[in-house]
């Protein structure tokens, strides 16, 4: 995750937004949406800007208005990314990905537990590499990954849920050519199901951090929300 492209039109982050609450789910301050009584829920894994970035949170609402219950953790305990490139190494070694594989799986009993029977996840660049993990084992039933930072051609190979991976033409995170190489994978393993798309004349980060002034910008963001919500209808049931 490194260069100006994963920290591009940074959000202007807003502890109040969104239509749902605010709650602590195993220890974590989480943004929930949706009905409590939902059997389905989809775990939002955030980019680096965190749990407080407005778009993140209006889509999850719009997840939740689907019928899922939608839960956003803040993996970042009130430290996300603040936009300084300069302190981005140091940042990225007190917040590693492979921590996010840890503390989502509590989070993901704590949904079993209250009654939730199947359940998928979202990541956002540096939650991509969370959710991958968690789709290696069976955790969840279903995954997406929008513009992932760090997952490897090695993390694909070892999916074993239906797997979504949405990516962008400019994109020096997960150029196109290493999401090719996904979907080369996935087609090996017609077992899985898959579904591989890149999205032309976008950047790393579009899904989330897109310039609501650049109606192209907004068209290709809403495409990929559409994507993503289509995925988990069909596989978390």
């Amino acid at each position: 995750m490194s260069g100006p492209q994963c920290c591009s039109n940074p959000p202007t982050l807003n502890p109040s937004s969104g239509s749902g609450h605010v709650e602590k789910l195993c220890g974590f301050n989480s943004y929930v949406t949706g009905s409590p009584d939902s059997k389905l829920a989809i775990l939002l894994v955030h980019d680096a800007f965190g749990y407080e970035a407005p778009k993140a949170r209006k889509l999850a609402d719009k997840i939740a208005a689907a019928g899922f219950i939608v839960v956003l953790p803040d993996f970042f305990n009130g430290d996300p990314f603040d936009g300084n490139l300069a302190s981005l190494p140091v940042w990225i070694k007190a917040h590693g990905v492979d921590k996010t594989i840890e503390d989502a799986k509590p989070v993901i009993e704590a949904l079993k537990n209250k009654g939730v029977s199947a359940i998928g996840a979202v990541g956002f660049c540096w939650g991509g590499k969370g959710v991958v993990e968690l789709a290696k084992y069976d955790f969840i039933q279903a995954a997406v990954l929008c513009h992932p930072s760090f997952v490897t051609v090695d993390d694909i190979k070892a999916v074993k849920v239906p797997i979504s991976v949405l990516g962008a033409e400019i994109d020096q995170l997960s150029p196109p050519e290493v999401v090719k190489q996904f979907e080369e994978v996935l087609s090996a393993k017609p077992e899985i199901k898959s579904h591989v798309k890149i999205f032309p004349k976008v950047v790393h980060g579009w899904t989330l951090r897109y310039n609501d002034e650049d109606e192209a910008a907004v068209k290709a963001a809403e495409e990929a929300h559409q994507d993503l919500l289509g995925w988990f209808l069909s596989h978390v049931r």
